[in-house]
């Protein structure tokens, strides 16, 4: 959307001096998820792909495994609601997705998982390489995408990748919405994902990493930083985590095995 904005355009002996413009804002919007009747959830989002966002919410919080596990869903973006039904009814309650999962039995970093990240984390296992070129390029690639980004500097933007281009790119306000678009996407039409990656705007969290052992990808590629967390779940779940990807500069940070010109 656009918004009146008085911008500051230096000053002069009358004093500062503004400029009145209309300017593109990032718009933002609560939808609230209702499963079979019941509220599961609201999301705080940019309200384009919902219908991707919500299939890939559904399946990174374990409620489906397939896109045909949804019997119907609908949206009204009006009042700001989507309803969704299961051909199995679920039976999991909102405090299960929200409670802490503290156990160790599922190895090594496994005991900061959510619940839901117990059931629905896996381990990545590819073969797919990457040169550092087609690292650099396909940020280059992403952030020259990122037309929304650039009119309101107030999106993350995620894209799914070959090792030689961008094939889909999905933006939003929540850097975790973003990664949910791509993995409806993916589920929707029934993706292969294990020679693909993922292209990523933000800083790579604990959570952006578990997004993308979800979807399946090995390889994740960012122009920013990893927290010590995530690349602790990196080196368990067998992903690779390259950041800082700028300009010709990046840094490998786990599993440097699928960078081809990496030598032991």
């Amino acid at each position: 959307m656009t918004w009146e904005v008085h911008r500051y355009a230096g000053s002069s002996v009358e004093g500062p001096r503004y400029k009145v413009e209309s300017d593109d804002i990032a718009v933002e919007a609560p939808l609230t998820v209702k499963v079979d009747g019941e509220e599961f959830a609201t999301l705080v989002c940019t309200p384009t792909d919902v219908e991707e966002l919500i299939v890939g919410f559904l399946a990174s919080e374990g409620l489906i495994r397939f896109a045909d596990q949804v019997k119907s869903l609908s949206v009204d973006a009006v009042r700001g609601y989507a309803y969704v039904k299961l051909v199995n009814r679920h039976q999991r309650s909102t405090e299960q997705v929200a409670k802490r999962w503290i156990g160790s039995c599922c190895g090594k970093s496994r005991q900061f998982y959510f619940q839901n990240d117990v059931q629905t984390a896996k381990t990545v296992r590819t073969d797919l390489r990457v040169s550092i070129h087609q690292c650099l390029q396909l940020m280059k690639a992403l952030q020259e995408q990122s037309t929304d980004f650039q009119a309101t500097g107030g999106l993350h933007n995620g894209a799914l990748c070959s090792p030689e281009s961008l094939l889909l790119t999905r933006s939003d306000i929540g850097r975790h919405n973003a990664l949910d678009k791509i993995f409806g996407h993916v589920l929707m039409n029934r993706l292969p994902v294990r020679d693909k990656l993922i292209a990523f705007s933000g800083r790579i969290s604990s959570e952006v990493l578990l997004k993308v052992s979800k979807i399946g990808a090995g390889i994740l590629l960012s122009k920013s930083a990893p927290t010590d967390l995530a690349l602790r779940l990196a080196q368990d779940l067998g992903i690779t985590v390259v950041g800082f990807i700028r300009g010709d500069h990046l840094t490998v940070y786990t599993h440097p095995q699928r960078i081809a010109e990496w030598k032991e």
